[in-house]
C-alpha cells in the first residue's frame, strides 16, 4: 500500500485532482484536474520492480496524448463559441471528439490498447485504484458529451466484445481484471445512456465487488492463473468465498452482482434499447465463462503448497464483510427494499 508520507501526499492530490474535473464548470478546468491526477499517479506508480517504469512510461505517454487532444477540443471550442463561428451541426462532432479523449484516458475499447499492458505492472492496489478511481472524472465528464447514440453504441459494444474475449486465454490475474474492467465500463457507459443515477450505482457496486477479490489477490500474492491451482489445498471455506466473489462480479443471479446488470437490462429495455441489452447479456455470458474456468480448475486441479503461499489468512475482517456483501447483499437488499 502507501507507506511513505510523500505516498500518501500524492494519494491526496490524486483524490483531489478527479474532485476538481468533476466539480469545474469549464472545460479548462476539467483539463487541469486531469492533469494534477495523472502527475500524482505516475509517482505511485514507480517502485522497484522493472515493470513498474515500463507501466508508468505507457500510462504516461498514452495520458498525455489523450491530454493534448483534449486541450486542443477545449481551446478550438472556446474560440469558436467567441467568434460566433459555432454551427449546430458541428456540435456533434465536437461531442465525439471530446469524448475520444476522454475514452482513451479512462482505457475504454476500442481504445484500450495501453490498458492491459499498464495493469500487468502494477501492484494490486494500484490496480484497483486504476480501475476504479481514474476512471470516475472521465466517466463524469464524458456524460456531458455522450449523446451521438450510434457513437455510443459502438464503443459500449466495442467495450463488452473486448472485455469478453480479450480475457478468454489469459493467463495473468490483473490482464483477466484488466478486460473485466473494459467490459464493466461498457454496462457503465450504457447506464449512463438513461441517468446519471444508473451510472453511479452501477459504479459503486463494481467497487465494492472488485474490491474484495483484488484484496484477495494482494493477501496471498497471487498474480497468474497457474498460482490458483495451490489454493485447493488450503481452506475449501475461504476459496468458496473467493471464487464467489468473481461469480458475483460476472453478474451471476443470486449474488449481489446481478443487482446492477439487471438494473441496466430493465432501464435499456423500458428505454426501446432492446438489442443493445441482448448483445450485451451474450457477451456477459462469455465473461461468466472465464470466471467459472478459474472457480473450476481450482476446485477439481489439486497440487502441493508452494513456498511462496503465506502462511497467514487472507482474510481480514474487512475483506470478510465485503465478501459477505458481495455474496448474500441481493436477497438482504431485496428484502430491504421490500419492507420500506
Amino acid at each position: 500500500m502507501f507507506y511513505h508520507p510523500s505516498q500518501i501526499l500524492f494519494f491526496i492530490i490524486l483524490l483531489s485532482g478527479s474532485l476538481i474535473s468533476i466539480s469545474s464548470s469549464s472545460w479548462f478546468g476539467a483539463w487541469l484536474g486531469l492533469e494534477l491526477n495523472l502527475l500524482t499517479f505516475i509517482p505511485l506508480m514507480i517502485n522497484k520492480s522493472p515493470y513498474s517504469s515500463e507501466a508508468a512510461l505507457k500510462y504516461f505517454l498514452t495520458q498525455a496524448m489523450a491530454s493534448i487532444f483534449l486541450f486542443f477540443m477545449a481551446t478550438l471550442y472556446s474560440l469558436l463559441m467567441k467568434m460566433f463561428l459555432f454551427m449546430p451541426s458541428a456540435f456533434i462532432e465536437m461531442k465525439i471528439l471530446f469524448s475520444t479523449a476522454l475514452l482513451i484516458k479512462m482505457g475504454a475499447a476500442p481504445f484500450h490498447f495501453w490498458f492491459p499492458g499498464v495493469v500487468e505492472g502494477l501492484t494490486w492496489p494500484l490496480c484497483f485504484i486504476l480501475m476504479t478511481w481514474q476512471k470516475l472524472a472521465p466517466i463524469a465528464l464524458i456524460s456531458y458529451t455522450f449523446s451521438n447514440f450510434i457513437f455510443a453504441f459502438l464503443v459500449i459494444i466495442s467495450c463488452s466484445l473486448i472485455g469478453a474475449f480479450g480475457g478468454l486465454n489469459q493467463t495473468s490475474l490483473r490482464k483477466i481484471m484488466a478486460y473485466s474492467s473494459i467490459n464493466h465500463i461498457g454496462w457503465i457507459l450504457a447506464g449512463l445512456l438513461i441517468s446519471n443515477f444508473l451510472w453511479i450505482s452501477y459504479y459503486i457496486f463494481y467497487i465494492l465487488l472488485s474490491l474484495p477479490i483484488i484484496m484477495n489477490f494482494y493477501y496471498l500474492q497471487l498474480n497468474y492463473f497457474s498460482q490458483l491451482f495451490s489454493l485447493s489445498d488450503n481452506n475449501n471455506f475461504n476459496n468458496i468465498f473467493m471464487f464467489s466473489n468473481f461469480l458475483s462480479l460476472g453478474g451471476l443471479p443470486p449474488f449481489l452482482g446481478f443487482l446492477p446488470k439487471w438494473a441496466v437490462i430493465q432501464a435499456l429495455t423500458m428505454n426501446n434499447y432492446i438489442s443493445l441489452a441482448v448483445i450485451m447479456v451474450s457477451l456477459t455470458l462469455i465473461v461468466l465463462f472465464f470466471y467459472s474456468r478459474i472457480f473450476f480448475t481450482t476446485a477439481l486441479l489439486k497440487q502441493s503448497n508452494p513456498k511462496w503461499l503465506p502462511s497467514v489468512s487472507s482474510w481480514t475482517s474487512l475483506n470478510w464483510w465485503f465478501s459477505m456483501f458481495s455474496i448474500f447483499g441481493l436477497p438482504f437488499l431485496s428484502v430491504f427494499y421490500f419492507l420500506t
